[in-house]
């Protein structure tokens, strides 16, 4: 199955407060908000959704074509990226502007405060999915995911038109989206991903009631935070499926982009949604358990009985087979 990932290409600066954010936020001041955290850390990290998604199905043994617009400091960053199995050819890299910057203060009780830097990412606009079908062949599925908003509207335009299934994954950009952007983004998708958050927001946006956006897309998941994952396919029971235990939590910066990776790699092996959610949440425990987004190590035999443990041994025997020599 080949998967086109499309969305923000980015550097992660994560920064840890040794505090509460709530502890310094005046409940009739909130108008004019003033406020500087000392920090203790900070990490610089790979990141970007469409980038942690790619490396996380490289990771397991799929070969996505990543999507997006960088700046002329991509280049290590492109070298990492096919080391872990991600094919980066389409990857537009801007003359003038830098690659996009996500700034990050995460507490003590994992809330965070970020800002985003979007740099070359506005160039994404530009980008026609015709000629990478022409260089790699049909699409299977193209993930629509947080990006310059005209290259979302754009990308899934371009699906509607070439037929091509797509999964529409607009998270960060739903805070600035009107309505009618969001019904166009997520109108006719197979899946559409969101956390549960995003979910309450796309419904209060878009004017569509849960039932009436179930009835636009085919498959509605939702990642439920320390619940796991809901997904919803018309006319089928609704799932859910709870998250593996953690060896430990280190930083919560790209846990749904992990989940998607996981979720898609078990649509490319076939699996059943419940299986394809199972997945997800493990990947996504990974990234909890280590600092940034891209740093974590997937391996075969402990990574099914991370499975076996959580998700029983059919689980572990369905999702064992589809993996094969995927993993070490």
């Amino acid at each position: 199955m080949r998967l086109c990932i499309t969305g923000s290409i980015a550097t992660d600066h994560l920064m840890t407060f040794p505090g509460r954010f709530a502890d310094s936020l005046v409940a009739d001041q909130l108008e004019q908000i003033s406020l500087s955290f000392l920090v203790e850390e900070l990490e610089i990290r790979r990141g970007g959704v469409a980038a942690n998604i790619a490396f996380g199905l490289g990771c397991l043994g799929l070969r996505p074509v990543l999507v997006g617009a960088v700046g002329s400091d991509f280049a290590d960053y492109r070298s990492w990226l096919e080391r872990h199995g991600v094919d980066t050819s389409s990857v537009h890299v801007s003359d003038v502007k830098h690659t996009a910057r996500f700034i990050c203060t995460t507490d003590e009780n994992s809330n965070q405060i970020a800002s985003f830097y979007a740099g070359a990412m506005s160039e994404a606009r530009g980008i026609e999915l015709g000629p990478i079908v022409d260089r790699v062949g049909p699409l299977d599925l193209v993930l629509v995911g947080p990006n310059d908003p005209e290259a979302m509207v754009r990308h899934t335009d371009e699906c509607r038109y070439r037929g091509i299934p797509f999964a529409a994954d607009p998270s960060q950009q739903l805070a600035r989206m009107a309505g009618p952007e969001i019904r166009t983004l997520i109108d006719g998708a197979t899946y559409l991903f969101t956390n549960e958050y995003e979910a309450a927001l796309t419904e209060a946006k878009t004017g569509w009631s849960a039932q009436e956006i179930l009835d636009r897309v085919e498959v509605r998941v939702t990642t439920l935070g320390a619940r796991g994952a809901r997904v919803e396919r018309r006319g089928q029971p609704v799932l859910e499926v709870a998250c593996p235990v953690e060896d430990q939590r280190a930083d919560p910066t790209g846990v749904g982009d992990a989940f998607r990776a996981g979720f898609l790699a078990g649509i490319a092996w076939g699996l059943s949604d419940e299986r394809c959610a199972q997945v997800g949440s493990l990947v996504a425990t990974y990234v909890i358990e280590t600092i940034g987004t891209q740093e974590y190590e997937l391996a075969r035999t402990h990574f099914l009985d991370r499975i076996g443990r959580t998700y029983g041994t059919l689980a572990q025997t369905e999702i064992a087979a589809c993996i094969g020599t995927a993993l070490r």
